[in-house]
């Protein structure tokens, strides 16, 4: 696996920026990782961003749909609900997510 840029994906879910994030998820960058300087999940982040299809690029590259973010003090589906980002909330529901 490749340690890639980790910072720089996560500010690419935050940004929206898909094609940078999708190069990263692919070399193997960790997606459910929280790094000590932002103690943000990136799935928790670009909701919270209002990015949609940088959260839904996550959970298609298998990003814990139940992991909770520190910082944040969320989970993924409180996140959704919090932004009301509805196609994001039903994406996680179907991946088993709960309140």
């Amino acid at each position: 696996m490749d340690g890639g840029n980790w910072k720089e994906m996560f500010n690419a879910a935050c940004e929206g920026d898909v094609e940078l994030l999708r190069y990263h998820a692919a070399r193997g960058v960790d997606i459910d990782y929280a790094h000590p300087e932002f103690l943000s999940t990136p799935l928790v982040a670009s909701i919270l961003a209002g990015q949609e299809a940088s959260a839904m690029l996550l959970l298609d590259s298998g990003a814990n749909p139940h992991l909770h973010s520190e910082f944040d003090a969320l989970t993924p589906l409180a996140a959704a609900r919090q932004m009301g980002l509805v196609r994001v909330l039903a994406r996680l529901k179907t991946l088993g997510a709960e309140a």
